[in-house]
């Protein structure tokens, strides 16, 4: 019995092992395919700015003297034309008293002297007195003209100090630091205070040689039309408007600067802070694809591409520009090319793949900064 068994189990080892193949071939990975899209893509640009009041002056004193009132306080909106600081009034008064009579004694000697003119004339001519008599008084009548012109020109000077001393303001403004008080004395060019025009503000801010030549050649009246980020980095309320642009570069920096002007009807601006100019941009035409279908590869950046069999290509490519979610591609892909939407972290090179499209311009509403 045991001589039979032999052969009958070697049967059945021949049987299984002549069967059918067992093994089933593996189903390709499912990926989301998009391919790029090309869109008028809207972005912004900040410039640091510096603000300046429309209209800032020092107040300088134009005579030497002492404050004898100061009429304003620092913080204080003024009217032009309103009285700031009195500078040693009376002293200036009785100067201008004296000059005065001075003028009008010169006056008087020169009227005398015509007189005594008009009867030497007379007796020049009745042969009673010579005409060298004649010759020394006009000589004399001459002398005493220029005495009145110069007690004249005394005077309107001694006027004009006076009218010195009465500091009044320049325009409407606000009154910004006091440094000296009643009593001080004063220098011909000593600073007594700033006044400042905030009706409206300028924010100057400089641009390179490339975004000088990117703005000028752009859509220029829409970029002229600025906006300003404060320093607590909240926008102004308000937008400005480009108006002027300088006529040269900065050597030393490669910059040229911008001035833009900004209405302040609330005050909110003041002279001598800083902010953000934000200018708004269109890159036109760009190649568009999310930043999720990318990775990077030793600071390179890489997609991958699938082929017309379905099989992925690791591709490098060169980014333009970033914004928040997307790239603007500068090379390395076409419109017409498929790339991994989502999962590149697990897709392959050679990898063969089930590809499932997803229209990107639909599952966008706008590409974002």
């Amino acid at each position: 019995m045991k001589i039979k068994q032999i052969p009958w189990l070697a049967l059945c080892l021949t049987i299984t092992a002549c069967g059918p193949e067992q093994t089933a071939e593996t189903k390709p990975e499912s990926y989301e395919v998009i391919s790029p899209i090309v869109k008028n893509t809207p972005y912004t640009s900040e410039y640091v700015a510096e603000i300046q009041s429309v209209r800032y002056v020092e107040v300088r004193s134009k005579i030497k003297g002492f404050i004898e009132k100061n009429y304003v306080d620092e913080g204080q909106t003024v009217k032009k034309g309103q009285l700031l600081f009195s500078l040693s009034f009376m002293e200036h008064e009785k100067e201008l008293q004296k000059a005065n009579a001075d003028y009008k004694a010169a006056i008087a000697d020169l009227k005398a002297s015509e007189v005594e003119l008009g009867n030497v004339k007379r007796l020049v001519e009745k042969n009673i007195v010579s005409k060298t008599e004649l010759e020394v008084l006009e000589a004399k009548i001459n002398a005493l003209k220029a005495k009145v012109e110069e007690a004249q020109a005394n005077k309107e000077q001694v006027a004009l100090h006076l009218d010195f001393s009465q500091i009044k303001a320049p325009y409407d403004g606000i009154i910004n630091r006091i440094p000296h008080k009643v009593g001080s004395l004063i220098e011909e060019g000593d600073m007594l205070t700033s006044i400042s025009d905030n009706s409206e503000i300028f924010a100057y801010f400089h641009l390179s040689e490339v975004d000088y030549l990117n703005y000028i050649s752009g859509n220029e009246e829409e970029m002229k039309v600025v906006s300003l980020r404060l320093a607590n980095n909240e926008l102004y309320p308000y937008k400005g408007k480009i108006e002027m642009i300088e006529s040269e570069f900065d050597r030393e920096t490669g910059n040229i600067a911008f001035r833009a002007r900004f209405p302040n009807s609330d005050g909110i601006l003041k002279h001598g802070a800083n902010g953000k100019i934000v200018i708004n941009k269109t890159l036109k035409q760009a190649l568009v694809i999310p930043q999720k279908s990318t990775f990077e590869v030793q600071d390179q950046l890489y997609v991958f591409v699938v082929d017309k069999n379905n099989v992925l290509h690791q591709r490098n490519i060169v980014p333009k520009m970033r914004f928040t979610d997307y790239y603007a591609i500068e090379s390395g892909l076409t419109k017409d090319d498929r790339i991994v939407f989502e999962g590149v972290d697990s897709a392959k090179d050679g990898e063969n793949i089930e590809p499932k499209f997803v229209d990107l311009a639909a599952s966008m509403s706008e590409v974002r900064q």
